[in-house]
């Protein structure tokens, strides 16, 4: 990727600014009917037609969230807008825009800003939103990536992480912990890697777990299967920090407590069997790992019956009026309080 190394590659002085954005967003179109504007003047115009606005916005900093050094560019690009319309969809709305900034240092060609915005592009159109906005600009400190989300949804099918009651039902989609284990063999072979260049990686068999972290997908699907079902959640977060931690904001922000059954917490076999090889608690990863972009959810207890045999949801626990969280163990009555030891940008470097 370095300049010298590579002279064939593109510098972006070559384009400047203004270049570069005209460069990577030629090529796009707008697909969004709420989109009336997209790039390429002062600002976007957006035309909800009567519907609340919902906005989200994240950074992914090198070195921080992410290691080039086994974070394929294009892969990078389209977990970055992942991220965020995974929390569009954790208010149970339906994105349908984003705006994306980038600032990268000199080592960065513009052939690398374009492995960028392929998964970006990859993503808007798996998703069906619009780019309409951004900015580029040099960096001293790597590679900084900014995504700005936005979603529409009428106002009765907004669900914050406020509204859990005593006895609602605590669900989850999907399966938790796999993004943890991902990474954890991403960062083994990486560390193999630069003791010994030539080694090669040993992937085989961890295919789901790798995906889950280098290409996770946004559960924007639920709020339809939801729909379909008759079920409109009281409460609802997304497992970004894992399912420890967003308990304990639904139970901060809803003034109720939780308990959560261990043997309910949903685990796919490969988690299992690399939680195995680590000797690690597979548990504990789901309770602590994060990135693994789930819905976590309450309904009411009369619900029950609604989604009790849907294969994606996961009735893991219940609300109770105390305001305080445990865990039940596997086989037992024993309560392990919870903490949240997941994910902290400013304390996981």
């Amino acid at each position: 990727m370095l300049q010298d190394k590579n002279p064939q590659l593109t510098p972006v002085s070559s384009l400047g600014e203004f270049g570069l954005i005209k460069h990577l967003t030629e090529n796009i179109s707008l697909k969004q009917k709420s989109s009336e504007m997209g790039v390429g003047d002062d600002a976007a115009i957006l035309n909800p037609e009567g519907k609340k606005i919902l906005i989200s916005t994240d950074i992914l900093a090198e070195g921080v969230h992410f290691n080039l050094g086994y974070v394929p560019l294009k892969h990078l690009g389209y977990k970055a807008v992942v991220v965020n319309l995974s929390d569009i969809a954790a208010m149970n709305a339906e994105p349908a825009q984003i705006l994306v900034s980038v600032a990268a240092s000199n080592r960065f060609p513009v052939e690398a800003f374009e492995e960028i915005y392929a998964g970006i592009d990859l993503a808007c159109k798996h998703y069906k939103v619009d780019l309409v906005g951004g900015d580029t600009t040099s960096s001293n400190a790597g590679l900084i990536l900014s995504v700005t989300a936005i979603g529409f949804s009428e106002t009765e099918k907004i669900v914050k992480r406020s509204g859990a009651k005593p006895n609602d039902l605590l669900v989850v989609t999907g399966d938790l912990g796999g993004a943890y284990f991902g990474l954890q063999i991403l960062e083994r072979e990486h560390s193999v890697f630069l003791a010994n260049p030539n080694m090669q990686p040993e992937m085989e068999g961890y295919e789901y777990i790798l995906e889950r972290q280098l290409k996770p997908e946004a559960r924007t699907d639920v709020r339809k299967t939801l729909d379909e079902l008759g079920v409109q959640p009281t409460s609802m977060i997304d497992v970004s920090d894992g399912l420890a931690s967003e308990i304990l904001h639904l139970s901060d922000q809803s003034g109720v407590g939780f308990r959560l059954y261990e043997e309910k917490i949903p685990l796919d076999p490969q988690t299992i069997s690399t939680a195995d090889e680590f000797n690690l608690n597979p548990v504990m990863a789901a309770l602590n790992g994060g990135e693994d972009y789930e819905l976590l959810f309450t309904i009411a207890a009369g619900d029950f019956d609604k989604i009790k045999n849907h294969p994606d949801f996961s009735i893991i626990g219940h609300a109770t009026e105390t305001p305080d969280n445990y865990l039940v163990a596997r086989g037992s009555e024993e309560l392990v309080k919870l903490t949240a030891q997941g994910w902290d940008a400013y304390l996981n470097k």
